[in-house]
C-alpha cells in the first residue's frame, strides 16, 4: 500500500475537554500536520460537550501556535453514559466506545483510503486491520486486564499494527503480552515549547495570579483524580503552614471535593481548570513543582507519561515527585527530588527540604531543561512519522 503524506488522528475523546488527553491529542495532531503530513481528527461527538468562548477554535484554546491546523471532526456514536448514575455507567460506557470506533474506522475506510491511521484506541484499529488495511499504528497509553481488550490488541499487532507505547511501563507489558520488539516504539508525551519560550519573570506572574511576593510558592498543575495524589498534597500542606500551595486543573467535580477536603487551610488555593495557556504563568510563579502521584492504580505508578512533567522542566520549575517507575522513566536524581509515594510527611519533607535548598534548586533547574531538549510536540511527531514511515515499507 502506498501511503499519502495524510494521517488520520482517531481518538474517543471530547473536544474541548478539561482532560489531559484531549489537549495531547490536540498537540500531537498540529505537530503532524506541522511535519507536512496532512492530518485530520475523528474526536467522539459526546452529547455533553462544553463550548468553546466565542471566536476561539480547538487550537488556539489549547495554546497551539499559529500555523496549519488539521481537520477537525466529530463522528457520531450512541452516547447515555451522562443519563445514568456513576455507579451504572459501565455498559453505556462499553457502547460509546464501541460506536464511535465502528463509525470512525467507516470514515477512514471510506475517505481516507491511503492515510496512515494513528488511533489511541484499539476499538477503532481493529476493524481496518480485519480487513487488511496496513499503516495502522496505536498509540498505547496502559495494557487493558480485561481478557476481551487484552485480545483486541494483542489481534492487533499480530495484524501488524504499529504499537507506540507511551511509557517504557507500557513497552514492558507490550511484550509481555507477546508484541514484538520490532513492532514498537516509547514516545512519551511532550510540550509545546513556544508557551515556554518568553516566560515572566516570578515577580511578575506572582502578580498577575495574586501571589505574595515574598513566601515560598509550591504549584501543582493538573488533573484532579484520585490517582494523581493531590489530596495527599493537601495533607502534606497541613505540615508546611508557612508555604502557599497553588493548585490549577481539573475537573469541576473532583475540584468541589478538593476544596471541602481543603477547607480552612488558607494557604491553599485551589484554582480550578484553567485554560492551557495560562498554564505557563503558573510554573513561572513558583519556586517548587509537585507531581504527588500514587502508588496504585497501574496507570499512576507504571503507565503514565505526566504532561506537567515536560512543561516543568522546560519551564525551569524544580520538581519532587513520588518515587515511582513512571516518574523514574523520565526523571533522575539530576532532575527531580523523589520522595515515598502516599505519605504526606515525606512529601512535606522533601518540599521543605527543596525549599530551603538554593544551590539544589538551582542544579535542577538547569538539569531539567537540558532534560527536556526533545521533547516538545514537534521533535516527537518527526521521529512519530519517520517511524511509522520506515515500518509501513517493511
Amino acid at each position: 500500500m502506498s501511503h499519502a503524506r495524510e494521517i488520520v488522528v482517531v481518538a474517543n475523546t471530547r473536544l474541548p475537554s478539561q482532560r489531559a488527553q484531549a489537549l495531547q491529542v490536540v498537540q500531537t495532531s498540529a505537530a503532524f500536520e506541522r511535519c507536512g503530513y496532512r492530518t485530520t481528527v475523528l474526536h467522539a461527538l459526546r452529547a455533553q460537550v462544553e463550548p468553546l468562548p466565542a471566536g476561539v477554535d480547538v487550537y488556539t484554546w489549547y495554546g497551539v501556535p499559529a500555523g496549519p491546523r488539521p481537520v477537525v471532526r466529530a463522528v457520531p456514536c450512541v452516547d447515555w453514559i451522562d443519563a445514568v448514575p456513576v455507579r451504572w455507567q459501565y455498559w453505556p460506557a462499553r457502547l460509546q466506545e464501541r460506536t464511535f470506533a465502528r463509525n470512525a474506522a467507516r470514515v477512514v475506510a471510506r475517505e481516507h483510503p491511503q492515510a496512515f491511521v494513528y488511533a489511541r484506541e484499539v476499538e477503532a484499529a481493529l476493524p481496518l486491520l480485519r480487513k487488511g488495511r496496513k499503516g495502522v499504528f496505536v498509540e498505547v497509553h496502559r495494557v487493558p486486564e480485561g481478557r476481551l481488550r487484552r485480545a483486541e490488541l494483542l489481534e492487533c499487532a499480530q495484524l501488524q499494527a504499529g504499537c507506540v507505547a507511551i511509557s517504557g511501563g507500557v513497552q514492558a507489558d507490550l511484550l509481555a503480552l507477546g508484541v514484538r520488539a520490532e513492532q514498537l516504539v516509547v514516545e512519551h508525551d511532550g510540550f509545546e515549547s513556544t508557551r515556554f519560550a518568553h516566560l515572566p519573570d516570578k515577580a511578575a506572574a506572582r502578580q498577575t495570579l495574586g501571589l505574595a511576593p515574598d513566601v515560598p510558592v509550591v504549584v501543582y498543575t493538573g488533573g484532579l483524580l484520585e490517582w494523581k495524589g493531590v489530596d495527599v498534597l493537601v495533607d502534606a500542606a497541613r505540615l508546611l503552614p508557612h508555604v502557599q500551595f497553588v493548585i490549577a486543573g481539573g475537573m469541576a467535580s473532583d475540584v468541589a471535593r478538593l476544596r471541602v477536603k481543603a477547607a480552612g487551610l488558607a494557604h491553599v488555593r485551589i484554582d480550578g481548570f484553567v485554560a492551557p495557556e495560562l498554564v505557563s504563568l503558573y510554573l513561572a510563579a513558583g519556586d517548587v513543582g509537585v507531581v504527588p502521584n500514587r502508588s496504585q492504580p497501574a496507570i499512576s505508578s507504571k503507565y503514565t507519561s505526566p504532561l506537567k512533567v515536560f512543561e516543568s522542566l522546560c519551564s525551569g520549575l524544580p520538581l519532587v515527585v513520588s518515587d515511582l517507575p513512571s516518574l523514574r522513566d523520565v526523571l533522575t536524581e539530576h532532575t527531580a527530588e523523589f520522595v515515598q509515594p502516599d505519605d504526606p510527611a515525606a512529601l512535606a519533607a522533601g518540599l521543605q527540604r527543596l525549599l530551603a535548598d538554593p544551590v539544589r534548586r538551582a542544579y535542577l533547574t538547569e538539569h531539567g531543561r537540558s532534560a527536556a531538549h526533545g521533547r516538545d510536540w514537534d521533535t516527537r511527531a518527526r521521529r512519530l512519522v519517520a517511524w511509522m514511515d520506515a515500518y509501513s515499507k517493511r
